[in-house]
């Protein structure tokens, strides 16, 4: 594009000049015999007046036409000559605004903002330095909580998308952004992507003598320590809110480092709104700046710069000084930076407005640019956003979406040509999948155990206080969107901990997102974690969903139950009170909750034991899957289970799967079984092999209510090779149980298994 916009220009000049110079070289020699109107060769030259062609005139048109052929000759041997790559620009001159009177080369910005006019924008013809094709580029994020570390994804997942090189991403993080992010990462798998985390909490005393009113609260300071938090080795880096959404390739930005001159340390933004200037209201009286000031939504540092000329110094005495007078910040760290750029102009290099279009209160951003398609990056992450006055709104709301509800697996893209560091996590897996026979009929039911699923724990907020007598317990379950409607009503069941993970797409984490906020009953619960594993491959992965739940599980016990089945009233503190009487804490036990169903959608839930009684001798319930699948619950023996007035215990058969409580360090589910069939099975096999007591609690019980058949059952009912793969991989569970438990485990080779 940029040759050919040079080439262009190239060719008009020399046509209009080859026009010109036969019409020129005619008016000289005719000059001394008519009278002429001499033609304005340049804005200096115009006249308005005719004149006469007199011995003065007629000189200088016989200079300028030499000129003009010259220039002509010499415009000539440029064309011919072989085109050549692009040379950086000199830019020269400074922003029109009238309140700065210091030079380019101390002030803000060059002539290309000058060029595009009020808009701020490069034309297409533009000349960037180039980037090195595996340069690493560097990005800070300040990032705490859980809704902070939720929005941060969609700016990743715009980064992602456009980059072409290696990136290097520096969270500034609370304990919960690290604990969300260093999981989405680990499972996330990108090549050419690093991630290190700097700890918030240890910066805290830097900043928290500043009083400050902005929401962020303290860490919307904290962008001015990271000369002193991030690596002193670390020469540059790009700093962003968790807000922004990108439209173009980060490298672009990364290249306006090339652009600072003299002591330019801070590329920065113009602020969109009149905020600065103090006109919004009555006796509004912002901290100072220059003209409108400047965003720190987006910030070029040059930090080695920065460290020579004390920047930790020069901030700290500025904030203290205005401190004096301005109380506190309203806009955290953006009114220091702001301050320190009033007192020293020449620190900032002003960026074009397209790389930071501001969506707020009071945004002027209609100003900064012509077309929508000139943008490079969007201050907009809030619904509330959505009501600025902007006409493009639209379109702005659709690039988020788009970015939001992008699928992330498709950013896990090689960035070919550039070496990568070592995975040792990509490696195993490669290995392990290489070892794998792709002819074998059971290939994909094997990859899947080995499959990495992206996964963001804790989704919403989420809170969770432990109790005195350390016998708490977290229900545990998996779902995906067709069971979405089961959440409500199990919260209204359950009032203590829940551990639920959410098996779903870009798009659907999204809904769910719609549906918990718009719902009074989840929202006025914060103790439950709502962790999302994200769709891959063909099959529901229904023991790695659980694994993620039970890890995170924070009290000392749990009740593995399934979405499908609501628990009776006051199960939570019945269970609570039976782990203390059964001395859970120095046994080995695993405590059964009796499982029931009912074939209708409305159902009058028994508020006890005698109501389930009742309606399990009318026909309206039923023991759990009595009719398909007795073998499953058999062993809880319903008939004692009537009249019992005590916890009994119960020995293992052969395909048992109750529901139980179990000490939060039980074995993780088998990951092998997928979709449907043996899971539960298997992992009830796994904790009698380890020698847990089973043991049936006599007022305890959950009824599982009905729904349409699952995509997964409806496939092993109707393929048979899903049935033969199944059949296969429950022998091979049974010669590996066989295997690490010894002559214990043989019961499980030869007990009748039959699915």
């Amino acid at each position: 594009m940029l040759g050919m916009c040079r080439g262009r220009r190239k060719f008009l000049a020399a046509s209009l000049v080859l026009l010109f110079v036969p019409a020129l070289t005619w008016l000289y020699l005719s000059a001394g015999n008519f009278q002429v109107k001499p033609i304005p060769l340049s804005p200096i030259e115009a006249q308005s007046a005719t004149l006469s062609a007199g011995p003065r005139e007629r000189l200088a048109l016989e200079m300028r036409v030499r000129e003009v052929e010259e220039e002509n000759r010499a415009l000539r041997r440029e064309l011919s000559q072989p085109q050549r790559g692009p040379v950086p620009k000199s830019h020269h001159g400074h922003h029109g605004n009238q309140s700065r009177a210091y030079s380019t080369e101390e002030g803000t910005g060059d002539s290309e903002s000058q060029r595009s006019g009020a808009a701020g924008n490069s034309s297409d013809c533009a000349q960037h330095p180039p980037v090195d094709k595996c340069e690493t580029i560097h990005v800070a994020i300040v990032c705490a909580g859980y809704n902070a570390s939720r929005d941060v994804v969609t700016l990743v997942k715009s980064v992602l998308f456009h980059r072409r090189n290696p990136l290097h991403f520096h969270f500034i993080t609370d304990s919960i952004a690290q604990q969300i992010l260093a999981s989405l990462f680990h499972t996330w798998m990108v090549p050419a992507v690093r991630v290190d985390f700097y700890d918030a909490d240890e910066l805290k005393s830097e900043v928290s003598w500043i009083p400050n009113k902005h929401y962020s609260g303290i860490y919307g300071l904290m962008k001015l320590v990271l000369t002193k938090t991030l690596p002193p080795t670390l020469e540059r880096v790009i700093v962003l809110d968790t807000d922004i959404t990108f439209a173009t390739d980060i490298a672009e930005l990364w290249a306006v480092f090339h652009k600072f001159k003299g002591q330019q340390v801070l590329g920065l933004v113009e602020n969109q709104s009149d905020w600065y200037l103090g006109n919004l209201w009555k006796n509004h009286r912002p901290w100072p700046a220059l003209g409108r000031g400047f965003n720190t939504g987006v910030i070029l540092l040059l930090l080695d710069r920065l460290r020579k000329l004390k920047w930790e110094q020069m901030w700290r005495l500025t904030a203290e000084r205005e401190l004096m007078s301005m109380l506190s910040t309203s806009l955290a760290d953006q009114d220091i930076f702001n301050a320190v750029i009033k007192q020293n102009p020449f620190l900032v290099y002003q960026l074009p407005c397209f790389w930071n279009v501001q969506l707020s209160d009071h945004t002027r951003s209609e100003k900064c640019y012509k077309d929508v398609s000139d943008l490079k990056s969007l201050d907009f992450v809030s619904e509330r956003k959505l009501r600025v006055k902007n006409k493009h709104v639209e379109f702005f709301r659709n690039l988020y979406l788009t970015f939001l509800e992008y699928d992330g697996n498709l950013l896990r893209r090689e960035l070919f040509g550039c070496p990568s560091e070592a995975d040792l996590n990509s490696e195993n897996l490669q290995k392990k999948l290489s070892e794998l026979d792709e002819d074998d009929p059971c290939y994909e039911f094997r990859r899947e155990r080995f499959t990495v699923h992206r996964t963001h724990l804790c989704f919403l907020h989420y809170e969770y206080e432990p109790t005195a007598d350390n016998a708490d317990v977290t229900l545990v379950a998996q779902l995906s969107m067709d069971r979405l409607q089961m959440l409500e009503a199990i919260c209204k069941h359950w009032e203590g901990p829940i551990s639920l993970a959410l098996y779903l797409s870009d798009a659907e984490a999204q809904q769910f997102l719609r549906y918990a906020q718009g719902s009074e009953v989840l929202m006025s619960r914060t103790n439950v974690g709502y962790h999302i594993v994200y769709k891959e491959g063909q099959f529901y992965p229904v023991n790695l969903l659980r694994n993620v739940a039970m890890k995170q599980v924070n009290t000392p016990y749990m009740f593995l139950s399934d979405i499908d089945f609501l628990p009776m009233y006051g199960l939570y503190e019945y269970l609570r009170k039976s782990i203390v009487q059964l001395d859970m804490a120095n046994t080995k036990k695993a405590l059964i909750v009796p499982a029931f169903e009912t074939l209708r959608y409305r159902l009058s839930f028994p508020k006890s034991k005698a109501e389930l009684l009742s309606q399990l001798d009318m026909g309206t319930l039923f023991t759990f899957r009595y009719h398909v699948w007795t073998k499953g619950h058999a062993p809880t023996n319903f008939a004692k289970w009537r009249t019992a007035t005590t916890p009994y215990r119960v020995q293992w058969e052969a395909d048992f799967e109750p529901y139980v409580v179990v000490r939060r360090d039980c074995p993780e589910y088998d990951r092998r079984f997928v979709g449907f069939g043996w899971n539960k099975v298997a992992h009830i096999m796994e904790l009698d092999a380890q020698e847990y007591e089973f043991v049936v609690l006599p007022n305890a019980y959950m009824i599982h209510m009905p729904h349409a058949p699952s995509f997964d059952i409806t496939k092993f009912r109707s393929n048979k090779q899903y049935r033969v793969c199944l059949k296969t991989l429950k022998e091979e569970f049974q010669q590996n149980m066989s295997r690490r438990y010894g002559f214990a485990a043989l019961k499980y080779m030869t007990a009748d298994n039959n699915s």
